[in-house]
């Protein structure tokens, strides 16, 4: 094998496309993502295959859509007889590294973490340590780390279980639980810290084999809520939040509604809703100014250069758009339409180079493959280095957005009316042909946006283009027509015949 670069890829998780300045944001929140940006091929027009964390990750980690994968829920797991990102790379002989700081992935057992011979996470009562080989440690220094590792499994079980049981989640709601959620649970993680953490990693590679590459996985929690910008940024983008009491409350008060930022149709005061977005540019500059000392320590050290980096988020937010707060229903692009760039030292990616056609977020697992060379010339077609006219996707992408349970379970009970008002318990699914995305809930209802003229999607066109309309449909029809033609074979092998599950594949469609 000719070559084998280093592979980051970096999830800014949460980041919506349209709060960076090098998509074209009028406020300057990423300078140094815009450099970056100069330097790498931008894409314009991806699209995340769902609306939150674990499906869009398990995404990027199999290359396949959330209905195939079946890891749509924070109880489900990644089948085991699906190969990992991570895993095909280990076995590829890459070192396999790490660094989360989203509970939802490095907490929760879904099986995102196969494959990595280290993992990090700075999220949760305990911060996990790494697993690299190092110096031999003494025995009090092997029995404190050991104390320490089965003390974090017992924390871990404890987290996974808030997020497995509904009772559980809804306890998490309540008012006494938020300090914990706020502060011993880290729930943002320590995002300086990780990056630091990889940074060491990929330019002193310490444990690793000569000439062995790495990749490494960071995910940073910076722009999720609850918003605690570095205060010089506050100063720049949310001035008033400083300056005005009311708006300072107003803030103080979404920090502390755990459940505000799971029910989507909580709402935003209409006279904070510009301090909610002014304070999501900060959180968004602090945490480009973390990405900015990251890519500063890889150039100086010339890491940068053997190093193929791929940036890109995983979903964006609502932030009072539409009436929707947070990322658990829509398929709206604040969520689904995300960020992506790559940086290629050895020119498979051009320079300053801009990807205007549409593409799935999906296909980060078919670039790093192939960047890797291991990836099978199925998979090397579906890499994002390869031109418009050799598109697998047919020029359609899709957007599955199924209803979280367990907070729809909470929801039902606190505002049954608004959720089935709001269509909240049914699922959607999206398809992006050309300009236009059609987007439907349930099976009756249907929105019908041009994303070139109106790329806010505040003109519903499905009454004026019937005849689009039906087309868009009849492409999601196949769509699910081939994942339940595919999805069986993985559920046989994974002899998954639970009762409540072939239910609820039958309720979305997957299943006669």
């Amino acid at each position: 094998m000719s070559r084998r670069p280093d592979i980051v890829l970096l999830v800014l998780d949460t980041q919506r496309i349209d709060r960076l300045s090098c998509y074209g944001y009028s406020r300057p929140t990423s300078p140094h993502l815009d450099d970056l940006a100069a330097d790498a091929t931008l894409f314009r027009r991806v699209f995340a295959t769902s609306q939150w964390t674990i499906p869009s990750h398990a995404s990027m980690f199999t290359g396949l859509y959330a209905a195939e994968h079946m890891t749509n829920q924070s109880s489900a797991a990644l089948p085991a007889s699906i190969p990992t990102l991570a895993e095909r790379l280990r076995d590829g002989g890459y070192m396999t590294a790490a660094f989360c700081n989203n509970p939802l992935v490095g907490v929760v057992n879904n099986g995102l973490r196969r494959g990595f011979e280290s993992f990090l996470n700075y999220s949760g009562l305990m911060t996990s340590r790494p697993n690299q080989a190092g110096a031999h440690p003494g025995i009090i220094s092997r029995y404190r780390q050991w104390f320490k590792g089965r003390l974090a499994e017992t924390l871990n079980r404890i987290q996974d279980a808030f997020a497995h049981s509904e009772t559980m989640l809804e306890f998490a709601f309540t008012p006494l639980m938020v300090p914990l959620w706020q502060t011993a649970l880290s729930f943002k993680g320590n995002t300086p810290k990780s990056l630091n953490d990889a940074a060491r990693l990929l330019i002193e590679r310490r444990g690793v084999a000569r000439n062995q590459p790495i990749f490494a996985f960071i995910n940073v929690m910076g722009v999720h809520t609850p918003y605690h910008p570095d205060r010089r940024m506050l100063e720049r983008f949310a001035p008033e939040v400083i300056r005005n009491r009311e708006a300072a409350r107003y803030v103080r008060r979404f920090n502390s509604d755990v459940f505000g930022w799971l029910a989507p149709f909580s709402g935003v005061d209409e006279r904070y809703h510009h301090v909610l977005s002014d304070v999501y540019d900060a959180e968004v500059a602090t945490q480009d100014a973390h990405i900015g000392a990251f890519l500063r320590r890889l150039r100086e050290s010339g890491v940068l250069d053997r190093t193929l980096l791929l940036v890109c988020a995983d979903h964006g937010d609502h932030l009072g758009e539409k009436g929707l707060i947070g990322h658990t229903v829509s398929a709206y692009n604040e969520l689904v339409h995300v960020p992506l760039m790559v940086r290629d030292p050895f020119g498979d990616f051009q320079r300053s180079a801009v990807v205007d056609h549409t593409v799935s977020l999906r296909r980060v697992f078919h670039t790093l493959l192939s960047a890797a060379g291991l990836a099978s010339s199925i998979e090397r077609d579906r890499s994002l280095a390869q031109t418009p006219t050799a598109d697998p996707e047919g020029g359609a992408v899709f957007v599955e957005a199924e209803p979280l349970q367990n907070v729809l379970g909470i929801m039902l009970r606190r505002q049954p009316d608004l959720a089935r008002a709001r269509r909240f318990d049914q699922p959607r699914r999206a398809v992006i042909s050309g300009s236009h995305k059609l987007i439907q809930t349930g099976n009756d209802h249907v929105e019908l946006y041009d994303l070139d003229a109106d790329p806010r999607e505040t003109v519903d066109l499905a009454a004026i283009l019937p005849e689009r309309v039906e087309e868009l449909q009849e492409r999601l029809s196949a769509f699910v027509r081939r994942i339940s033609a595919s999805a069986p074979s993985i559920r046989r092998a994974e002899g998954v015949d639970d009762p409540a599950v072939q239910r609820r594949l039958k309720e979305l469609g997957y299943l006669e």
